[in-house]
């Protein structure tokens, strides 16, 4: 059946987008380890709804708003890589949680999904990272609208795949971390983070 095809094509694209080492796994992998698998499934939502919506855009061919992100893509990217370098600073000089200690309630929840899904947001490439490979996969055609619903359904499917098995392998290493590490760790999130940051600047077009 064509929906079969386009949920599978999706959670396959999904994975795709999503799998690559970037500053949203970062993200992810440290809060598994300060507050377990639960933060990291919730940052990972943000990420995986972003991606829904750029996929969105992509699926449905919805090609003023490609244009107009194009166009815009060096303000996104500015103001993107702000907050990478502001997030990195924060990471790096912030002081290690002992395991367990931060308390996951609604609004530390809302906080962690928020950053995730304005830091996808802010890299408008995605969406054409989504156009190319749904070309590449022979789903890049007009269709009817219904049928591009099981497309961006599945790349969100996909997409969260990736976080949840991710934030279940780090939190099973999680009880090896000790003081020290966390402190690294920390560091290490906030140097990589901020490097993404500094690259925004570097790699942006006018």
């Amino acid at each position: 059946m064509r929906e079969i095809e386009l949920l599978i094509g999706g959670i396959i694209v999904g994975l795709m987008i999503a799998m690559p080492v970037g500053p949203v796994n970062i993200l992810c992998i440290n809060r598994t380890i300060e507050a377990g698998w639960r933060s990291g499934v919730l940052s990972g939502v943000g990420a995986a709804a972003a991606d829904m919506l750029y996929g969105g855009i992509a699926g449905f061919s919805i090609t003023l708003v490609v244009q107009f992100l194009v166009r815009e893509q060096y303000w996104l990217r500015f103001f993107g890589g702000i907050l990478l370098v502001l997030i990195g600073i924060w990471y790096f000089f912030k002081r290690p949680v002992a395991l367990g200690a931060r308390v996951q309630d609604r609004e530390s929840a809302y906080s962690d999904m928020r950053s995730t899904f304005l830091l996808t947001l802010t890299n408008p490439t995605t969406v054409l990272s989504f156009v190319a490979l749904l070309a590449a996969l022979g789903m890049g055609a007009q269709r009817l609208w219904w049928l591009t619903v099981f497309l961006v359904g599945g790349i969100f499917c996909g997409s969260m795949l990736w976080w949840i098995v991710l934030s279940v392998i780090v939190n099973h290493f999680r009880d090896r971390f000790n003081d020290r590490l966390l402190l690294l760790m920390n560091r290490f999130a906030g140097v990589a983070i901020g490097g993404f940051g500094v690259a925004a600047f570097v790699f942006r077009r006018s």
